[in-house]
């Protein structure tokens, strides 16, 4: 496999750099395989991807082997759900040594949490008229990955309740509704406790989208830093450039390395794998260079990296 050569420091290039550390399959809410992620990063010249499902590594494997095939550098990682002060916080997990010990154990217990969750959803909405809502949402989900939100709107859609999932979220699902169950998920320390055993590097997944002050967002990454933090996305998506200059300045100040996604769910929308804005020139090591992912990065990432899950 081609070893990719990639930028060691930020020198504010807007030209694309060929990462994506932060995407999605249909293990979790995405809508392609994990081999179509894979293929569509290939075809979008991304050399170096994450996959960072929700709570799982169960896509690990399938990428891997579309990987090796395809030529493309790829990082075993997940996306961690946690709570810190009452915010629902996102850590992407980038696991060289892929998931075990605590992170092994943590990653069955959200699994569960997310059953359970889903369970709660399905009896609120059966008393809105949505009769076996948990067979009606798996069939909108499939029959793998975990139940969530928008495939309970999708079937208050098939079954007539609602004319469509704004609509769905607007009466039913949406903040303080009905259906908005909230999730029992591990403190943010704990989770990225379970990253560190692990030999991996926890990443904070877009601090700019927690509607947070600049002041809060600097607690926020001084306590991820206290727990064994070692990176924040610094670009996740399209973001304004002001606001990623000045995200730039908090990381720079605290030490942190720099991470790049896309959030990327599913194609036809804004985001595509390897798409988003181009991050500022600045101090901030990027995240490839930290020394627990260099060796892998150099390496091409290669299979023994994802077997290892």
């Amino acid at each position: 496999m081609p070893q990719p050569s990639l930028p060691a420091r930020f020198e504010g290039d807007s030209a694309p750099l060929g990462v994506d550390l932060h995407m999605h399959s249909t293990a979790s809410d995405g809508a392609l395989a994990p081999a179509e992620v894979v293929a569509l990063c290939a075809a979008r010249g991304v050399r170096l991807m994450a996959l960072t499902d929700h709570d799982t590594v169960a896509g690990v494997a399938e990428a891997g082997e579309a990987a090796i095939r395809l030529g493309v550098s790829l990082l075993p990682a997940t996306e961690l759900s946690t709570r810190w002060h009452g915010v629902g916080i996102h850590v992407v997990g980038l696991l060289p040594q892929g998931a075990r010990g605590a992170l092994a154990e943590g990653l069955e217990a959200q699994a569960r949490a997310r059953e359970a969750r889903a369970e709660e959803i399905a009896g609120r909405m059966e008393k809105l008229g949505l009769d076996d809502a948990l067979a009606r949402a798996r069939e909108q989900a499939g029959p793998h990955r975990p139940l969530g939100r928008p495939d309970f709107a999708r079937a208050l859609v098939a079954a007539g309740l609602v004319p469509d999932m704004a609509t769905a979220f607007r009466k039913h699902l949406g903040s303080g509704k009905a259906g908005d169950v909230k999730a029992h998920w591990p403190a943010l320390a704990e989770v990225v406790g379970w990253v560190v055993e692990a030999g991996g590097v926890a990443v904070l997944a877009h601090p700019l989208r927690y509607g947070l002050t600049r002041r809060k967002r600097g607690q926020l990454l001084d306590d991820f830093i206290a727990a064994g933090g070692q990176a924040a996305e610094l670009v996740s998506g399209f973001q304004n450039a002001d606001v990623t200059r000045d995200l730039a300045r908090q990381l720079d100040e605290r030490a942190l390395h720099a991470s790049l996604g896309s959030d990327f769910h599913f194609p036809g929308g804004h985001l595509a794998p390897g798409s988003m804005s181009p991050p500022p020139r600045t101090a901030v090591p990027p995240v490839w260079t930290h020394p627990l992912l260099a060796g892998v990065v150099a390496a091409g990432c290669d299979a023994s990296a994802s077997g290892a899950l």
